[in-house]
């Protein structure tokens, strides 16, 4: 496969998951953000910038300011729009490989950014409308495009983005925990269901953060996400190692699953912030690998005119 195809499918996946949970969070916190006095609302607001890895751009934050942010900004990828917006013009690259489907989905998601009003309750609107389109776009490149090396790279770059989303999730609960209870996380997460499913009468906080961070068997938590990430990789590199690892890839995702699944402590909760800064910075790691892995040779070769 060419390097550029790869890279651009492994950015769909990326993208696609980026709009999705920051859709997830935006939402959870509006309500919230609405309520509060204003003071506390901006640097509330500020704090969940960072969370999300923007910079304000201003210091007297308005509630405005913070939804074009995180939601509308078409000229920056930590948004949902230009999220989207990145993962069609990716898509629109590797239209040879992506499913007719899963481009017409991207671009019918695209063309519907504009009919949402900007307020608080059309962006709690338009939250729950980007939700429902990724999930649509998932569910065809899932069982639209062959389950080979393109797939793979997609499913990568959607693990990789997952793990590191449901991290930034779980970071935001710091923001303003006073005000934000488990059961919002949950719910922001899809999690609440099969929580209770799972945990039956044990619930609280420690047995929420648990099943966010450890569930082997949720699609959302971060053990699940890194799991299907080094499927991945195994996928795409499968010769037989019989010491170590040579991907640099595969050593930091697993080294960063194998510490959370082995890892004992009596108070999670307290330990939280640190784990999730580790995941982060472990996401971050690995899809640096993979680009050096997978794509910098199409880099290389551009400046040569050898990439046609």
């Amino acid at each position: 496969m060419l390097s550029r195809i790869a890279e651009s499918l492994f950015w769909i996946g990326r993208y696609v998951e980026r709009a999705d949970g920051t859709a997830r969070i935006l939402d959870v916190h509006l309500e919230r953000l609405n309520q509060m006095p204003l003071p506390q609302q901006r640097e509330t607001s500020r704090q969940l910038l960072g969370v999300m890895g923007s910079r304000p751009e201003k210091q007297d934050l308005e509630l405005s300011d913070l939804l074009q942010a995180l939601a509308y900004d078409r000229t920056s990828a930590t948004s949902i729009a230009g999220a989207l917006g990145a993962a069609r013009e990716n898509a629109r690259r590797a239209r040879e490989t992506v499913s007719s489907s899963v481009w017409e989905s991207l671009n019918t998601t695209w063309y519907g950014l504009t009919q949402h009003r900007k307020d608080v309750v059309g962006t709690y609107r338009f939250c729950h409308w980007v939700v429902e389109r990724t999930a649509m776009v998932r569910g065809l490149s899932d069982t639209t495009m062959s389950h080979d090396e393109s797939w793979q790279f997609l499913v990568l770059g959607r693990s990789l983005e997952r793990a590191d989303m449901t991290a930034r999730m779980l970071s935001t609960h710091d923001v303003h925990a006073a005000g934000l209870s488990w059961v919002n996380m949950l719910r922001c997460a899809g999690a609440y269901e099969s929580f209770l499913r799972t945990r039956r009468a044990a619930f609280g906080d420690q047995q929420a953060a648990e099943f966010l961070l450890l569930d082997r068997l949720f699609p959302r938590s971060i053990v699940y996400a890194l799991s299907d990430a080094e499927k991945c990789l195994t996928q795409l590199n499968p010769a037989y190692q019989r010491v170590g690892f040579i991907n640099d890839a595969s050593r930091i995702v697993g080294q960063a699953r194998t510490f959370l699944e082995f890892h004992q402590t009596r108070d999670l909760m307290a330990e939280l912030p640190e784990h999730m800064d580790r995941v982060q910075k472990a996401c971050a790691r690995a899809s640096d690998a993979v680009s050096r892995t997978y794509f910098s040779q199409a880099d290389e070769l551009s400046w040569v005119g050898e990439v046609s």
